[in-house]
């Protein structure tokens, strides 16, 4: 149980967010079936429509039951933390209002998932969508709010809604565009859907211009906040996406003249889809934290962050590991404590105290990132060298990150194994040193992945790691947590680290469509270009990274 409290703040993030997704894309193929599919389906020759028809219904059964699996998993890790941390019986935590919401979306869920089954109408199941939303927001935060409660339970309906007519409804349009039809058919489905899209983009930001009325409060807020700086990094990958929808657009109502666009078409889609997700992690990220009106003390002003914006020169030498505040702590201890049988510990994860931290800590931790972006940096130089076709060389780049991979797993917590003495297995205990060490992996498995492509080609399923990779390390840039105690601090390294992670997943998107479109293609021209210059952008927000 305390390892499970340990880890809580990070796990319950990322079950959150596969709660939202599955939920949004249950909720987003029941439109897909009642105002697209039915619809359509009359108007097609019977056998397209059929399919279109099980194509919609199929989608349903996957949300259904990704929805079931996702909120039982989510709202019991809550569950148990109340069990855990307040004593509660099993009984008295079933009663908490986040659980009964839960019990609601899953009874509603497994509703649809028999009437997706057994009904032909759609209606149904339209309204037992409606009525899986209402349960949803009643455990959102807006139901926790003492003032305006109505307006903003409104404001979260309305922006849930169009978060999953458009973004829950692309798994559904991209099963139907797959299916083995004429452009034609193909081609009246993704005008259908874009007035679908349309719908939800205005219920999105009708859902945003409430939420900042009601969370945010006012421009200082964007910033000097966590919760503001998280919705304005939401809200950059938010303008990705429309980019994306109306490059879309384009293709069905300009250039679908001979059925040239569908492959293209499906690619945007699949690009919408990997910055859906991590749009929905932010979301996610977002409800860890209180909403930006709440907090007015506290806050960063803008002379702060231009102040810490200042391009200083990068740290060439790193700091003693004696000098920092763990280990010059623990020397103390030994010091105190030499005649004592058992041996004092200056730090334990998982104890719920935040670790010591001192000026030589801040210049470690500078020193980490200024060597971390000159490795960036090289690898994206070389990335676009390789890009050009004339440097053979360049195209082993990959194994500059393994560099990077070790060199991060080393120094990301010098309070752990190897360089401390906490064990491997103990550091873990800490959300952040296990986010640090996932990143690591991640780092070692894209980059291997990536060197064998480069060396036999782009044939084979592993070129496919790198993309997905660097969208798994921008999820978790963008639901990282720091362990500060100074709330200024530690929203000044947040904003920090938010543009990195938008950047990975703009960079992951670039190499997926390079992939999927293939050498010869207009967009993979362009998209081959694009991701290096992300990573060079990366490592230049590296280099000048400050934390005083």
């Amino acid at each position: 149980m305390e390892l499970f409290l340990d880890l809580y703040g990070f796990l319950s993030v990322v079950l959150h967010a596969a709660e939202l997704m599955a939920r949004s894309v249950l909720l987003g193929s029941i439109a897909f079936l009642a105002f697209l599919a039915a619809p359509l389906a009359g108007r097609l020759p019977a056998g397209e429509g059929a399919m279109l028809l099980a194509t919609a219904r199929r989608a349903i059964l996957w949300g259904g039951w990704l929805t079931l699996g996702a909120v039982l998993c989510s709202s019991g890790l809550g569950a148990l933390a109340l069990i855990g941390t307040l004593g509660l019986g099993a009984w008295q935590a079933a009663g908490a209002g986040f659980v009964l919401s839960a019990l609601g979306v899953m009874a509603c869920a497994a509703a649809a998932l028999v009437l997706a089954r057994g009904v032909a109408r759609p209606w149904p199941l339209l309204v037992m969508g409606l009525l899986l939303l209402v349960a949803a927001v009643a455990g959102s935060h807006a139901m926790a709010r003492t003032e305006d409660r109505l307006p903003m339970l409104a404001a979260t309906f309305i922006h849930q809604a169009g978060a999953a007519l458009w973004l829950g409804g692309l798994p559904a349009f991209l099963m139907a565009l797959r299916l083995p039809w004429p452009p034609s058919a193909a081609q009246a489905v993704g005008a259908r859907y874009s007035g679908l899209a349309v719908a939800g983009v205005l219920g999105i930001v009708a859902g945003v211009v409430g939420y900042y009325l009601g969370y945010v409060g006012s421009p200082e807020a964007i910033y000097g906040t966590a919760y503001g700086a998280m919705s304005a990094t939401k809200s950059v990958l938010f303008a990705v996406l429309l980019l994306l929808g109306l490059a879309n657009f384009l293709l069905l109502h300009r250039f679908a003249g001979d059925g040239a666009f569908l492959p293209r078409l499906r690619r945007f889609v699949e690009c919408e889809l990997i910055v859906g997700i991590c749009v929905f992690g932010i979301a996610a990220s977002l409800t860890s934290v209180p909403p930006g009106a709440d907090l007015p003390d506290d806050r960063v002003s803008w002379a702060e962050i231009a102040e810490r914006a200042v391009p200083r020169m990068p740290r060439f030498t790193s700091p003693s590991h004696a000098d920092l505040g763990i280990p010059a702590l623990q020397a103390q201890l030994d010091a105190q404590a030499r005649e004592n049988a058992e041996r004092p510990q200056a730090f334990i994860p998982g104890e719920g105290f935040l670790p010591p931290r001192n000026a030589f800590d801040i210049a470690w931790s500078e020193y980490n990132h200024h060597m971390s972006g000159f490795v960036v940096l090289a690898v994206g130089l070389a990335a676009l060298a390789d890009a050009t076709r004339r440097v053979a060389l360049a195209r082993h780049w990959p194994l500059l990150f393994m560099g990077l991979a070790a060199f991060l797993f080393a120094r990301s917590d010098p309070e752990a194994w190897p360089m401390g003495d906490i064990g491997f297995f103990d550091s873990l205990r800490d959300p952040e040193v296990l986010q640090h060490k996932l990143l690591s992996l991640l780092v070692v498995v894209f980059a291997v992945s990536e060197w064998l492509v480069r060396l036999r080609g782009k044939r084979s399923a592993a070129a496919y790691v790198f993309p997905i990779a660097m969208a798994l390390g921008g999820f978790l840039l963008l639901a990282h947590t720091h362990a500060i105690a100074n709330v200024k601090e530690a929203l000044l390294v947040e904003l920090s680290h938010l543009p990195l992670g938008a950047a990975a997943v703009v960079a992951s998107c670039a190499r997926w469509l390079e992939l999927r479109a293939g050498p010869g293609a207009a967009e993979a021209r362009i998209a081959r270009w694009v991701w290096p210059l992300c990573l060079v952008f990366i490592s230049a927000l590296l280099i000048f990274y400050r934390e005083a």
